[in-house]
């Protein structure tokens, strides 16, 4: 078989091969995990691809929306461990009560409803505020930003509602099953990797659809879409909420992977790594976000494990190159050779020259009007 030929369908089912079959198989259960881990990632940074790549919006505060799922998660968990009783750093804490917010998420139909409603809830709130005042670019994603680092302030002053600094952690059933257990952390991710990949279909659907060629219309000229009749704030908007919504449940699939979940993972840092995975992988593919969150989520437990102090200045300058250098990530590299290599062999055997890998795009616009 010729890999280089592999397209589409192709493509999805080697990989999906990689991930259910192969890395299982070959990797021993810790390195799993990670892999586990960075597919949480991944499923964050699709949801970015989805918002920025095709909507133009460059959120930098998508950790908001990863904690809230995440916490919803973990008060659930705590509450199962709990068994009826205060969860224990709440005992350390001094509450004598546990608070209202915290009862509903006993019920774990609520709570997993709660991983993505929520979510998607708050950022449907934020979206008609902020687009219907027709904020965007640079300003939309200092706000974004902002928001993600008053969440943190929010997270560390509440000890006694959500573990302050320590966040959440020591849980120890799933569902019925121990969490510490080889196979329901297996278990875990073949979760994790089977949610990742539908999601990506579904996104992909979405983008080929006629909403996803508006929502890339809106992108390249909002004003104009504007002027044929279209609302632009709602396309944002549920662009927006759709892209939390995967944040959330990335979130919920990342507590019970890595066990803990704190105010350290969702603040403006962990956002913003998130934004420059994408970047590296490819902004205006969907598997170019998914690839370059596993590729730097790879990179950062390699690296910073040997560089600890550096990998931060390492990772911004390669966020600077790939943006100067290589604005299309690492899968516009490679289309961008493909298309190299294509009109070569054109040029040799006297065809029509193939239009670039980008040409469909341009298309877009006329076909919105």
């Amino acid at each position: 078989m010729n890999l280089a030929r592999l397209k589409g369908p192709g493509v999805f089912a080697a990989v999906a091969v990689l991930a259910l079959v192969v890395a299982p198989l070959l990797l021993e259960p810790f390195r799993l995990g990670l892999l586990a881990k960075y597919l949480c990632f991944a499923i964050v940074a699709l949801g970015i691809g989805l918002a920025w790549g095709q909507g133009g919006m460059l959120a930098l505060g998508q950790g908001v929306f990863f904690g809230l799922g995440g916490y919803a998660m973990a008060m659930h968990l705590k509450l199962v461990d709990a068994q009826g009783d205060l969860p224990d750093f709440m005992v350390w804490s001094g509450v004598e009560q546990l608070p209202a917010l915290w009862k509903p998420f006993a019920n774990p139909v609520f709570a997993l409803a709660m991983v993505v409603i929520g979510p998607m809830l708050i950022a449907t709130v934020l979206g008609l505020l902020v687009f219907r005042q027709r904020v965007r670019g640079a300003y939309f994603a200092i706000l974004t930003q902002a928001l993600a680092a008053a969440f943190v302030i929010l997270l560390v002053g509440q000890q006694g509602l959500t573990g302050g600094t320590n966040g959440l952690t020591n849980f120890f059933d799933l569902f019925g099953q121990d969490l510490a257990a080889d196979s329901t952390q297996r278990g875990l991710y073949f979760a994790v990797a089977i949610a990742t990949g539908l999601l990506y279909l579904g996104a992909r659907q979405l983008v080929n659809s006629r909403f996803g060629r508006l929502l890339v219309a809106v992108r390249d000229g909002e004003d104009r879409v504007r002027f044929l009749g279209y609302d632009p704030a709602r396309v944002k908007t549920v662009t927006f909420a759709i892209s939390a919504g995967m944040a959330g449940l990335a979130g919920a699939l990342f507590v019970p992977v890595v066990g803990i979940i704190s105010p350290a993972l969702l603040g403006v840092v962990p956002s913003l790594e998130l934004v420059v995975a994408v970047a590296v992988g490819g902004r205006f593919a969907l598997a170019g976000a998914i690839l370059g969150a596993v590729v730097m989520g790879y990179a950062k437990t390699s690296f910073s494990e040997q560089f600890a102090d550096g990998w931060l200045y390492l990772q911004g300058a390669l966020f600077i190159l790939v943006m100067t250098l290589a604005p299309k990530g690492i899968l516009g590299l490679a289309a961008s050779a493909r298309d190299a290599l294509a009109r070569r062999r054109t040029a040799r055997s006297g065809d029509p020259e193939p239009p670039p890998a980008d040409a469909p795009g341009r298309r877009v616009m006329e076909e919105v009007a």
